[in-house]
């Protein structure tokens, strides 16, 4: 028999969107019944970002707060650059890049200080317990059910909950992330993207370093574009420079990459041999590696966020600001603007928060969105072409050309690999660049036994028919955590070896899949990584 609750608001994720939503809902009416239900063992558990914050949404919700216990590292120095094999060339750098005024933080132990600031209002927040499904009634979404079991940092099982549970709310909030399993689900239940362009996505990789070395600069933010990429492949690098000598350094690259062959842990190792860059790590030491897929498609790309009884919040309707390499302060903005429109929702006893929509249409943040709703899909010209036009819409256009670009599905970019050229990686050297199992062995996983595989296929057959067949499994390289494998049985045919414990739950896999075969569901609660300062 499960236990039950009940709340006015139950949101699912405890990213910046829910808790900022969280927060404010108790700002407006301090005696709203609201929980947070997080699937990492505590909160910034599975989160990842770069990250610099553009401080805009979080004085808008705390306006009179001093900041200086959590924004410890004001950027001080941006440098963008283009690089070639041997060179680092500097571009100008774009208006939306600049960074003063911004902060360079750890967005779990930015996430943290906001939970502890929820919590002292009165919001209940549940660590370790992942919402499995929503509970529908009469097409109208009446709250969510918690998986079995839950575990706390220490990877104890919690007394509370531990058979699952169904909590119940007037208004339920996803605030998933990328690419949220229920997001997915009543997205697709309630035909939210209908008449919209698909979501397309990024994966980002990421390591944190400590480094001793002259070109360790506190505060100072430098991305590139170019090499080790070729020209048709979207993406890019970040370093960030934080205090104590440690480093955030990352790799972008586009889910719209039609060569199967293309590995984006290996282009991201390769990034860090580049002459100009290396030097900044040698003798140096990584903390901790992880890696999470980002939304790209923009503007266009953002389903209708309200359905009865529920709405989207944050990445999981896809608010990034590419261009930007933003989205914590976006995210922000849609919790505050939610909070608004439940508030008034719950006062009316409405059960749609239709007022979200109009709210958001209204803000500085769709029009920040709207602005640069066409850079990243120019890209799908090519590197070159894309810079150009992306100079042109940012300085001439100004973002309000009288054109939209759509794009379509990233799992339908692959090229057949009989048409493709492999590409030969070089072998780790175990100082600056490493393999993909040492490396997760970095983002400290834990996984209980025994449990039903959180990684599905809808056809098992496809994954040799198909996908060995036809693309030569690129499952087995755009995963960047070493789960799939191809191996042979004793008779010596080929079959699919999924390893889900070592899985950092990036969802790249449930994008990428060409024939959409791989289905991402989540684990027992608590299970996953456990970041550290990511």
């Amino acid at each position: 028999m499960r236990e039950s609750l009940s709340y006015d608001v139950v949101i699912v994720g405890a990213g910046p969107s829910g808790l900022a939503c969280a927060i404010h809902l108790k700002q407006l009416n301090a005696s709203l019944k609201v929980c947070i239900l997080e699937k990492g063992a505590y909160v910034g558990a599975h989160l990842l970002s770069g990250a610099v914050l553009e401080l805009r949404s979080l004085k808008e919700l705390f306006p009179e707060e001093n900041y200086i216990d959590i924004l410890k590292v004001p950027a001080l120095k941006d440098e963008f650059c283009f690089l070639t094999k041997n060179k680092k060339i500097p571009l100008p750098l774009p208006n939306q890049m600049k960074n003063t005024g911004n902060y360079i933080i750890s967005l779990g132990e930015f996430c943290q200080w906001l939970a502890s600031q929820a919590e002292s209002l009165g919001v209940d927040i549940f660590p370790g317990f992942a919402a499995t499904d929503i509970l529908l009634e009469k097409n109208k979404i009446k709250g969510v059910i918690t998986g079995d079991k839950g575990r706390d940092k220490l990877g104890n099982e919690t007394p509370r909950f531990q058979v699952g549970m169904n909590l119940y709310a007037k208004h339920t909030v996803f605030a998933e992330g990328c690419h949220g399993s229920l997001t997915k689900k009543v997205i697709e239940l309630f035909q939210l993207r209908k008449n919209k362009a698909p979501q397309t996505y990024g994966l980002g990789i990421k390591e944190l370093w400590e480094v001793d070395s002259p070109d360790y600069s506190q505060g100072k933010v430098f991305h590139s574009v170019g090499w080790p990429l070729d020209f048709q492949t979207y993406g890019g690098s970040f370093i960030y420079h934080l205090s104590q000598h440690h480093v955030a350094v990352g790799f972008v690259v586009g889910l719209d990459y039609s060569n199967p062959y293309l590995d984006p842990f290996e282009e991201f190792q390769r990034f860090k041999t580049h002459p100009k860059i290396k030097s900044l790590f040698k003798s140096g030491k990584r903390l901790c590696y992880g890696a999470r897929a980002l939304c790209e498609g923009g503007l266009q790309s953002i389903p209708l966020l309200t359905m009865p009884g529920a709405l989207i919040v944050g990445d999981a309707a896809g608010f990034l600001n590419v261009p930007k390499i933003k989205g914590n302060h976006t995210a922000m903005k849609s919790g505050i603007l939610a909070a608004c429109a439940l508030q008034e929702a719950i006062l009316a006893c409405q059960e749609e928060a239709t007022k979200y929509t109009t709210l958001m249409h209204d803000s500085w943040l769709w029009k920040e969105l709207y602005d640069a709703r066409n850079i990243r899909p120019g890209f799908r010209f090519g590197l070159i072409p894309g810079l150009i036009y992306a100079a042109l819409d940012t300085y001439l256009l100004k973002g309000r050309a009288p054109w939209t670009f759509s794009h379509k599905q990233d799992s339908e970019k692959l090229k057949p690999a009989k048409q493709c050229k492999k590409i030969i990686y070089p072998k780790p050297d175990n100082q600056i660049t490493f393999d993909k199992l040492t490396s997760v062995y970095l983002s400290n996983l834990r996984y209980e036994e025994n449990q039903i595989c959180h990684l599905q296929l809808h056809h098992p057959e496809i994954a040799i028919s198909k996908n060995l067949k036809i693309y030569d499994s690129p499952e087995t390289r755009y995963c960047p955590a070493g789960v799939y494998e191809i191996l042979l049985n004793q008779k010596k045919r080929p079959y699919l070896q999924i390893n889900a414990s070592n899985c950092i739950q990036c969802k790249t896999c449930d994008i990428k899949d060409p024939y959409q075969n791989i289905n991402w569901v989540p684990p027992e609660g608590g299970d996953g990584p456990h970041y550290l300062e990511m």
